[in-house]
């Protein structure tokens, strides 16, 4: 059947200015058809009439968590908690809503929310005593947890800190109740992850889709994805006689295990599933490897000390990261890698230049995840090699900057998250939001890409407004570009004749109504391969 979407504004996301904007498409089945002025539409069967609404591409979710973020729509949510009496209230009110629950779990919570930024387990236990807590950072890179959850996770004093992380310890050698980097992954979500039955993970698949679906999404990219998120997902596909209600792409999660045969194996596991798993909506593309931690807890790798003149070494060593990327590169996988410090996204240059030395020069499409403070030139070496710069709009959320800023303490802070200097240089510029390490809504992370304002709390005045985008440049990079950071470009992100129909319609016009109507706008319906997959008419 072709279908007319005509009566509305059609932003098309092409890149030339000339090409932007168009009245109508048609829709044949699957795919776009035609695209161009509503007199000369061809012949259809019927008419979708926007009714002078803005229609654009589908969003896709250039780094998503799909498992986690689905987990934490159902948890206690900290962002908004900002001071530590808010957390303890949050945290009592929780217990008290579900007296008969045997844990909690809470996400979100903020550095610069607790005296000195430094949590304790007494914090928790001074509210929640009798069941274990585990509180996960805004960033995802720690956890906080209480004495009852130290105790079921079998930490003590003589328990020795993981390969990459650390066990936070008091003045006497105690621990603290702090859990960073992979002592977070090897012990608290280690232990969730066994208490975490298949019933659990189907309905946290299921709360993600619908949250994206509702937020204009219809793609996503998992960037940490492991056994338990391939078979969930499959389910989720299997409940469906084959589909998703949107497109997923993957990268297998390869932990430094300290081992390179260890290592190397997960990548022959990412290169097994690459080939034998692909379907049009769920495929395995590529590795992702957690090159460093974060600012915001100092355990991001920085050519410079912190303000506090302390620094963090990678995760991942050269010795143990090229062999990694070398194998991953030789086997055609897309290699995305976490490097939020500069002297880890230098780090993983170097290990993708050693792999096009070794494998020889054909077409790549690697990632570097983050970059939120990379040094000069950083931008200009990505584009030579083909690396896109895969970053968070939300990250730079003025609202949750400031500890960010008080961790580096000088000139560092005024080029973060510096989004311009990768569209200078002329290297691809994919946008997505983290989630959940922040809100999943495709329209916040826009306000914030568009204003430097902040999408948590409107009162908070901007930060870095230079490094602010036109509205249809930061559209673009959520949309063209994040679907062509997977190898999507010739097939959506656009609309355009012969790409998939995977289209928004939104119930206000950003570009008439100004950056903030995109904090209000609802998304009135989302269309994947032609189908529409949710509609909030009526």
């Amino acid at each position: 059947m072709r279908t007319l979407y005509a009566h509305g504004r059609i932003f098309t996301g092409e890149p030339s200015s000339e090409d932007a904007w168009a009245e109508a498409f048609v829709v044949d089945d699957d795919t776009i058809v035609w695209v161009g002025a509503r007199d000369d539409a061809p012949e259809v069967d019927r008419t979708v009439d926007l009714e002078g609404r803005l229609a654009l591409p589908g969003f896709t979710d250039a780094h998503t968590h799909l498992l986690m973020m689905g987990a934490a729509l159902g948890q206690v949510a900290l962002t908004g908690a900002r001071t530590l009496a808010d957390i303890q209230t949050r945290l009592r009110d929780a217990v008290a809503a579900e007296p008969e629950a045997t844990v909690l779990r809470g996400r979100g919570w903020l550095f610069d929310a607790i005296p000195s930024g430094r949590p304790t387990r007494g914090m928790i236990d001074a509210v929640v005593t009798a069941i274990p807590v585990y509180l996960d950072a805004n960033d995802y890179h720690s956890c906080w947890v209480n004495s009852a959850a130290l105790a079921e996770l079998g930490i003590t004093r003589d328990t020795p800190d993981p390969l990459g992380g650390r066990i936070g310890r008091d003045e006497n050698g105690e621990p603290d109740g702090m859990l960073y980097e992979t002592a977070a992954t090897r012990y608290a979500w280690a232990h969730r992850d066994a208490a975490t039955t298949d019933a659990d993970r189907d309905a946290d698949v299921e709360r993600a889709l619908d949250a994206y679906l509702a937020a204009g999404v219809t793609g996503a990219v998992d960037m940490a994805f492991d056994e338990y998120g391939l078979a969930a997902l499959q389910r989720a596909q299997e409940r469906r006689r084959g589909e998703l209600p949107i497109r997923v792409a993957a990268y297998w999660l390869v932990d430094n295990t300290g081992d390179d045969d260890a290592n190397l194996a997960q990548v022959e596991r990412a290169a097994a599933l690459a080939a034998e798993s692909a379907t049009p909506w769920l495929r395995v593309v590529g590795i992702k490897l957690v090159l460093d931690g974060v600012i915001d807890a100092c355990t991001a790798a920085m050519r410079h000390p912190y303000a506090d003149g302390t620094n963090a070494d990678p995760i991942w060593s050269a010795d143990r990261l090229t062999p990694v990327v070398v194998a991953a590169d030789a086997k055609g996988l897309q290699i995305a890698q976490h490097a939020i410090g500069d002297l880890a996204s230098a780090m993983a240059l170097d290990a993708l230049e050693h792999a096009v030395l070794v494998n020889g020069d054909r077409e790549r499409r690697h990632r570097i995840e983050h970059l939120e403070y990379a040094a000069p030139g950083t931008a200009e070496r990505m584009a030579r090699l083909g690396v896109t710069a895969s970053m968070q709009p939300v990250h730079a959320d003025p609202a949750i900057f400031a500890n960010w800023a008080q961790m580096l303490g000088d000139e560092r802070v005024e080029r973060a998250f510096a989004w311009p200097e990768y569209e200078s240089a002329g290297a691809l510029l994919a946008f997505s939001t983290d989630a959940p390490t922040a809100p999943h809504d495709a329209l916040a992370n826009m306000y914030v890409a568009t204003t430097r304002a902040s999408a948590l709390d409107v009162t908070v005045p901007a930060t870095h407004p230079q490094f602010a985008l036109p509205l249809d440049s930061a559209l673009g990079h959520a949309t063209r570009d994040a679907a062509a950071s997977v190898g999507d470009g010739a097939l959506r992100g656009r609309i355009a004749p012969g790409l998939a129909a995977d289209i928004v319609v939104l119930d206000a016009d950003p570009f008439a109504d100004g950056p903030l109507s995109l904090l209000s706008a609802r998304v009135i319906s989302t269309v994947v391969a032609g189908r529409t997959r949710r509609s909030a008419v009526g």
